[in-house]
């Protein structure tokens, strides 16, 4: 059953287009994007009112139906039965690239299991903006989608996260950010961190220094007038500091691990690779702290 109303004639060939919108600006949408948006049987969007808007700055008069996160399963295949009757979908969310951390990303699944064309097209994220605004020169990024609200979960993935070698990034609310930084702050205390708010709008703001300092910043100004805007938040990967540290306390936990094994009967041989492996150390490494252990 279609999802609309309109007549308009089949194309020869449907497809699913996923469509970017801009952050903010709407200077930053593509003409590519455009013409999708003009030439499309039906415009699908997170947010009706949003994506009018857009259409309506650019004198697109192409139909808008609805197809958020609380129907997106129930919808998507009709969706995709348009697109195999010949229709030429498109796709857009509230602002970036769709499929991001967001519904898209099933509709785009619910596609492929199908056989329907998809055609991605380029423009506008606020992951990539964010990375690259903070200046933090690691090659390699880890994007996280939105920071986990519990305190705990929060925590533990940023254990898990700790000893990778890339930027990580994250999603999060105005109303959050100050007890997502307080967790990292808590997790990560020698981390630089990169606050992105208002990506690409008038009142941009990037603010840089560690999870503490921006985090007492944006918590006296939450106290006074608030915190308003779309955030995006880096972590940068670990500096000397904290690599020197986390190798000292390696060390130091394979050396008591050693005098244990000795104890216990193991041979010598045999500690040394069991240090290798337990605690991710050079082989001569390994044998330094068993030698030691056993001499002491």
């Amino acid at each position: 059953m279609s999802l609309h109303s309109e007549n308009k004639p089949l194309s020869a060939v449907g497809k699913l287009m996923i469509v970017p919108t801009p952050l903010g600006n709407l200077g930053d949408m593509t003409p590519r994007g455009l013409e999708a948006l003009r030439t499309a049987d039906i415009v699908y969007a997170e947010d009706t009112r949003t994506t009018a808007k857009l259409l309506s700055a650019f004198g697109i008069k192409t139909h808008i139906a609805r197809l958020d996160e609380n129907i997106m399963d129930t919808l998507a295949e009709q969706v995709i039965d348009e697109v195999l009757g010949g229709r030429m979908v498109a796709y857009c969310t509230d602002a970036g690239m769709p499929g991001v951390s967001d519904p898209g990303l099933r509709l785009v699944s619910c596609a492929r299991k199908h056989g329907a064309n998809v055609e991605v097209l380029p423009g506008a994220t606020a992951v990539c903006t964010a990375y690259v605004a903070s200046g933090f020169t690691n090659p390699r990024f880890y994007f996280g989608g939105f920071f986990p609200r519990k305190k705990g979960e929060a925590t533990a993935l940023l254990e898990s996260l700790a000893s990778l070698d890339a930027v990580l990034i994250f999603y999060e609310s105005p109303k959050r950010i100050v007890s997502a930084l307080n967790i990292v702050s808590e997790a990560l205390p020698m981390r630089r961190v990169s606050v992105c708010r208002e990506l690409t709008k008038v009142h941009e703001e990037v603010l840089i220094g560690s999870a503490s300092e921006i985090r007492d910043l944006l918590s006296a100004r939450q106290e006074n007038e608030g915190i308003k805007g779309e955030m995006v938040f880096c972590i940068d990967c670990a500096n000397a500091l904290e690599t020197k540290g986390k190798q000292e306390d390696s060390v130091s936990d394979a050396s008591k691990e050693a005098v244990l094994m000795l104890k216990a009967g193991i041979a010598p041989k045999e500690a040394v690779l069991r240090i290798k492996e337990r605690f991710g150390i050079p082989r001569n490494t390994a044998y330094e702290i068993v030698l030691n252990a056993k001499i002491s």
